[in-house]
């Protein structure tokens, strides 16, 4: 039976922290006695991470390189982290090719990709010297497998996940492990009413019918059990979805 790693007190940067998955992730590893630096761009969502013990908010946006160094700076001075979660990204509308719109395509990409490289570029010195540290980056289904209307977020997530394979391979003569968790179908305050530009309604009707899909505390119990098991231990790829998503495009709906 594999054990949990062992009790030496961990910390973690986990991105894209104000809300969702990666708010969750955050409260998650905290009950497992890590210290988390909890980055995102909204000082006003991570008023209630503050209030945590164990979680430090850092107010930060990954596409800004600056901010990013200005980040790396506050957790040098309080610690240090062994463990990167790269969770910041998003999605913009479901255009088709035809008709996508550039506008979108580059903030996906920027957030999705080029956010993930400067946060990774600037934390791994850190991460080598610890000797054994953990990048995870979360990503999503849609990055290797297309649907219809997706195709700008397909492709920044195909981006993301190419980048954290290459990274896997990079690092690992620096023993640094490198997790990569895609989930499917996740319900979450934010995610598709984004996406969707604020209508509500139509992103309700993303999950009307599936009795259960994921939570963003679901995505963060499998995120907490990769980090926490032994260094020796990666789980490269953690292909995740509620059951009645038996694929990217069958979902069973009820009622």
């Amino acid at each position: 039976m594999i054990q949990t790693q062992s009790a030496e007190p961990r910390s973690a940067l986990v991105t894209g922290a104000s809300s969702g998955i990666g708010a969750a992730t955050a409260h998650r590893l905290t009950t497992d006695g890590w210290q988390v630096f909890a980055l995102a761009r909204r000082a006003e969502k991570l008023e209630h991470l503050a209030e945590q013990e164990g979680i430090v908010p850092i107010v930060c946006d990954v596409t800004d390189r600056e901010q990013v160094d200005e980040a790396l700076a506050q957790v040098t001075a309080e610690g240090g982290i062994d463990t990167l979660i790269n969770n910041a990204g998003g999605a913009l509308g479901v255009d088709p090719v035809a008709q996508g719109r550039v506008d979108d395509w580059e903030w996906m990409f920027r957030t999705n990709v080029l956010g993930t490289l400067h946060v990774t570029q600037t934390f791994l010195p850190m991460l080598r010297a610890h000797g054994e540290g953990t990048v995870l980056n979360l990503t999503s289904t849609a990055g290797i497998t297309a649907y219809e209307g997706g195709a700008g977020y397909c492709a920044a997530k195909s981006g993301q996940h190419a980048l954290t394979s290459t990274l896997r391979l990079e690092e690992a003569e620096h023993n640094v492990r490198v997790i990569e968790v895609l989930p499917g179908l996740v319900q979450t305050e934010e995610f598709t009413a984004k996406r969707l530009r604020g209508d509500t309604a139509a992103a309700d009707a993303v999950y009307q019918g599936v009795e259960k899909p994921l939570t963003a505390e679901d995505v963060a119990e499998v995120i907490a059990h990769a980090v926490n098991l032994p260094h020796h231990v990666n789980l490269d790829q953690i292909v995740m979805r509620p059951v009645a998503q038996a694929a990217q495009h069958k979902v069973i709906r009820t009622g």
